[in-house]
């Protein structure tokens, strides 16, 4: 985004050029970012959607990775792409790649909001059906605790 920094409220305003987004910390010895990709891109979201996820709207909510690396943007365009030429979705992919300049970390008490808040109907309606299919698309990556 362009504000110097940012928290729920102004970057909720739409004001500030900043999206919401999560910081994926992962061992490539353990998970590839391909992995990762496959699954921003069939559970984590509609990436056809421009700026709505869920019930959403705004610039806030588009769909985007931010790279680290030059490695992480080619391989992000290739999923794109491979994801395009497969026609995996019936409209286009409208996610942006873009690279990270900073990642301003959520209020406290956004951290862990599935596991602190359950039977919130945000979670149940929104984001628990995800979770699901993570499970069923992907058991191998799901670690109980």
């Amino acid at each position: 985004g362009t504000a110097a920094t940012a928290d729920y409220y102004t970057v909720g305003s739409g004001k500030t050029d900043h999206a919401e987004s999560v910081k994926v910390l992962y061992d490539p010895s353990i998970i590839s970012y391909k992995t990762l990709l496959d699954v921003f891109f069939t559970v984590a979201h509609d990436p056809t959607e421009l700026n709505y996820q869920g019930p959403d709207r705004g610039t806030e909510y588009r769909s985007a990775v931010f790279y680290s690396n030059n490695e992480q943007k080619i391989a992000t365009e290739a999923a794109i792409a491979q994801l395009e030429k497969e026609k995996v979705y019936s409209k286009p992919i409208v996610t942006e790649v873009t690279a990270l300049k900073a990642f301003y970390p959520a209020e406290e008490y956004h951290q862990d909001y599935m596991s602190l808040n359950p039977n919130s109907g945000y979670i149940q309606y929104w984001d628990a059906p995800k979770v699901e299919k993570l499970k069923k698309l992907y058991p191998n990556l799901i670690k109980e605790k």
